[in-house]
């Protein structure tokens, strides 16, 4: 058995089956760990929907931005945008069963594995992990946004939930502020400013950020440590590199030209295919 964490699919579902091509995926030993981002920008959002859910047993996979705007446009609480590529699933019979699937998938998955002959952990979330979140931070506040999502009534979830601010823990006034918050550091987040407040505006390059921006990965996060590792996705204008032993950035941009990715966790060797259309 092998595990594979595949960087952001945004509908493109060719690329997905010939990366799995390229190492043998076998669906009925192998793992998929899939980090979010599964629709829009491609061109076969439902299909890729469609086979993550005929393989669901063998799939661990976290929600991104992309999804939860999927989600947020069935329930009637978004309107759909000219440039999203998802009208696919809009329009298919298997709507209501691939939503309330959907529904169900966690903002984060954390699971030990032998890799070359140490175990390690794995932390996949969409976008990343904030600096000051601790392992139980990221549990207890990624679990909130899913009974929300799913256990309780969607409906007021994604009607409150979308939006930049507040941007820093201490202006949460209530509790749907922090919801908010917290959504948008798991599928969201790229940079800080000086005064610790996500930055949701700037999404230019490293290079050309502004001084008082950093990118998460680059502050001490409490949550890492010798013994785990972080996957994520979200970013394709990092190219697949941090720069960071134990922080992964698995989206490659295939949805904008570029690659899809995979990274086998048992032995970190890293899979991928070029954007076929």
């Amino acid at each position: 058995m092998s595990t594979y964490a595949i960087g952001d699919l945004q509908g493109c579902y060719e690329e997905l089956q010939e990366l799995l091509l390229s190492f043998k995926f076998n669906e009925d030993r192998d793992c998929l760990w899939l980090c979010g981002d599964l629709v829009n920008r491609g061109p076969e959002s439902l299909k890729c929907l469609s086979y993550l859910h005929s393989i669901k047993d063998n799939c661990k996979i976290v929600l991104g931005n992309h999804d939860i705007h999927l989600l947020a446009v069935v329930e009637g609480k978004r309107k759909l945008s000219e440039s999203d590529t998802f009208i696919d699933v809009l329009e298919s019979s298997k709507l209501s069963t691939l939503k309330n699937w959907m529904m169900t998938l966690p903002f984060h998955y954390i699971e030990s594995i032998e890799t070359e002959g140490k175990e390690k952990e794995y932390i996949m979330t969409h976008a990343g992990i904030p600096p000051t979140w601790t392992k139980a931070d990221l549990e207890n506040n990624s679990n909130e946004l899913s009974s929300k999502l799913f256990n309780q009534n969607p409906n007021s979830f994604l009607e409150d939930v979308f939006g930049n601010y507040p941007n820093h823990p201490k202006k949460c006034k209530n509790n749907i502020d922090q919801l908010r918050l917290n959504l948008n550091c798991l599928t969201r987040m790229r940079y800080y400013d000086i005064t610790g407040s996500l930055n949701l505006e700037y999404k230019g390059s490293i290079e050309e950020a502004p001084k008082n921006l950093t990118p998460w990965f680059e502050h001490e996060l409490k949550i890492v440590n010798d013994h785990t590792h972080v996957l994520f996705g979200h970013w394709a204008a990092l190219n697949g590199f941090t720069n960071k032993k134990n922080i992964t950035a698995l989206d490659t941009g295939c949805a904008w030209g570029n690659k899809l990715t995979a990274m086998r966790l048992e032995d970190n060797e890293f899979f991928s295919c070029d954007k076929l259309n």
